[in-house]
């Protein structure tokens, strides 16, 4: 690697959050800027194993800042939880002279990159992009805000339903491990109970 970093790649992996887009662009646009080379490796870790990916500029990211998803894809990788697979990917950084990474995801996106950092000597910057906002040292991840005001949307939906039929409803919510959702949007929208894993 070089000592000066000419070229970054950036990555979204794991589960999808709103603002993965947002992030994006605003990773390309701020290389265009500086004059840094940019590439965006498609189906996260996956994608810097086989060395897919594709340039990104401010024309190459221009309307995506309003999209759902990730332009790049995300897939979880199980081939780079292995010695031989995180190989790889350092093996497709070098070939296409990638000095540093910026990861978008979560929590597991980080762990990756921190043995993947600790193996090769790769600098990285981790962007917190996860509904569940589970991820250490920041108040609000990517996908948080808008995660939890849907799922409030959703309960304002119901609940005239409920009262008019003089029913109870159970809300569901993502967030895996962490009960943020669940607790935020319970009182917001006014939850009688609220359980939290």
């Amino acid at each position: 690697m070089r000592e000066t970093i000419k070229k970054i790649g950036v990555l979204t992996s794991g589960g999808d959050a709103p603002g993965m887009n947002a992030a994006l662009r605003a990773v390309a646009r701020a290389c265009s800027y500086y004059d840094v080379e940019c590439v965006g490796f498609y189906r996260g870790y996956q994608g810097m194993i086989e060395g897919d990916y594709m340039k990104l500029d401010a024309r190459s990211v221009k309307n995506i800042i309003g999209k759902g998803g990730t332009i790049l894809k995300s897939a979880r990788s199980t081939e780079f939880r292995t010695e031989e697979g995180r190989q790889k990917a350092y093996e497709s950084l070098v070939k296409a002279e990638v000095d540093g990474l910026i990861l978008i995801g979560g929590d597991g996106t980080f762990n990756g990159g921190v043995v993947f950092g600790k193996e090769h000597k790769i600098p990285f910057i981790g962007i917190p992009g996860t509904i569940d906002n589970d991820i250490v040292g920041t108040n609000f991840t990517i996908g948080y805000d808008t995660a939890l005001n849907t799922v409030v949307d959703a309960i304002d939906k119901i609940r005239d339903t409920a009262s008019s039929h003089n029913r109870l409803f159970f809300v569901e919510v993502m967030g895996r491990d962490a009960g943020f959702i669940a607790l935020n949007a319970g009182v917001g929208a006014g939850a009688e109970e609220i359980l939290i894993p």
